[in-house]
């Protein structure tokens, strides 16, 4: 019979339970996976077993992380080992959670990249509009910008997640947290020309509940919109480097500059925590300071 204290056991369970029980994406239980067998390897190369490791062997731990990985990457790795320590108390395998009082280390402030809302309209206006391929683009790009979905979100959105006529999008964003986000009438109206006049050349008399279709009637991908907004990007003259969330901390960060309150902002980003809506007001009081500092007449 299998040793249920084995460290590769563990973590089989502790898999499954991200899995099945917490529901987390693919690619995150992937991360947890990997950074927890660092830790297990790491702890097994020192005689340890996972059931009875120390605060100070966790420091150990975290002290051979240095020098070898980012502090953003070190943190990830202690957020993996926390998690993993949470489901062994709660599984009753441990009493006593050694990770508790552990710290990551201070990460910097990252600040994503936001378009100027001239850059964005020199954006929304590249797509030809005469063509199928050009009334999906413009609908995809518009409907990004007026919602702030993350761009997994937008390529997995069904017909039936629009209601054109509230004005919504219904969308289950991380965790399967399902949300609802108002789109507003530009990119209803984008959204109504390519339902309308666009799509069907996409099906060619295929069937598909996606919304928005490649070239081969299949749904678009993640990777097929990052080349569709970076090609717009360089024909519209922007130089910021584009990512695929370009436009959802656009959205956000234009939100706010507007006078948005930080708690609708969140809800419509579909962020569990407050504290990672908050990093778009730091992008907020960077650019009004540039703005004082460029045209204050005593700055």
């Amino acid at each position: 019979m299998a040793d249920p204290a084995r460290a590769d056991i563990l973590g089989d369970q502790f898999t499954h339970h991200l899995r099945v029980e917490r529901g987390l994406a693919a690619n995150t239980i992937e991360s947890y996976s990997r950074d927890l067998a660092r830790f297990l390897d790491f702890m097994e190369k020192k005689g340890f077993s996972p059931l009875s490791t120390g605060q100070a062997d966790l420091m150990d731990y975290v002290s051979s992380l240095a020098g070898k990985l980012s502090a953003r990457s070190i943190a990830r790795n202690l957020s993996a080992v926390k998690m993993f320590y949470r489901f062994l108390v709660s599984e009753g395998k441990i009493r006593n959670n050694p990770a508790r009082l552990l710290n990551a280390p201070r990460l910097p402030r990252r600040l994503p990249g936001v378009l100027s809302t001239e850059e964005v309209e020199r954006l929304l206006a590249q797509p030809d509009q005469t063509t199928s391929r050009g009334k999906r683009d413009k609908a995809m790009l518009e409907l990004l910008y007026a919602t702030g979905l993350r761009v997994t979100e937008l390529v997995s959105l069904k017909v039936t997640n629009v209601n054109m006529e509230a004005g919504y999008v219904r969308t289950v964003g991380k965790g399967s947290k399902e949300r609802m986000v108002p789109m507003g009438g530009k990119a209803q109206e984008a959204l109504r020309d390519y339902l309308t006049g666009g799509r069907a050349a996409f099906l060619k008399k295929r069937i598909s509940s996606y919304l928005f279709l490649n070239s081969r009637g299949k749904p678009m991908t993640r990777q097929g919109f990052w080349k569709i907004i970076k090609r717009f990007g360089l024909t519209a003259g922007i130089r910021k480097e584009l990512y695929p969330h370009s436009l959802r901390h656009s959205f956000a960060s234009h939100l706010l500059e507007h006078g948005a309150d930080l708690r609708s902002v969140q809800m419509m980003l579909g962020h569990a925590d407050i504290s990672t809506t908050q990093i778009y007001t730091h992008v907020t009081r960077e650019r009004l300071k540039r703005i004082h500092e460029k045209h204050h007449p005593r700055p």
